[in-house]
């Protein structure tokens, strides 16, 4: 049973940066995609970045880019999502989900989902 549990979120003030991780177990991840969406109160959940497992070919969504670096780290089964220059708006509940293929951009595409960890941003 595939497993994905979040840590690293926090309050934080704008500018500041914080990294979460996303510990992965109950399978070998190569031939999956990686990604993190987020949910701000009141809004859909949306794409933030994804990495595939096996090359490491990343993506970002345009509000983020140049600003959140998405990694993972093979030996330890953990995908991270580095944030700097946090803004208010990056406040909501960040989830990581992982998905058997290439490229998604979508949650529909993705089978598995972690509980969420909260990021706040204050101004």
């Amino acid at each position: 049973q595939v497993q994905l549990v979040e840590s690293g979120g926090g309050l934080v003030q704008a500018g500041d940066s914080l990294r979460l991780s996303c510990a992965a177990s109950g399978r070998t991840f190569s031939g999956y995609v990686m990604a993190w969406f987020r949910q701000a109160p009141g809004k859909e959940r949306e794409f933030v970045a994804f990495i595939i497992w096996t090359s490491g070919s990343t993506y970002y969504a345009d509000s983020v880019k140049g600003r959140f670096t998405i990694s993972r780290d093979n030996a330890k089964n953990t995908v991270y999502l580095q944030m700097n220059s946090l803004k208010p708006e990056d406040s909501a509940v960040y989830y990581c989900a992982a998905a058997r293929g290439g490229r998604a951009m979508f949650k529909r595409e993705y089978e598995y989902w972690g509980q969420g960890t909260q990021v706040t941003v204050s101004s």
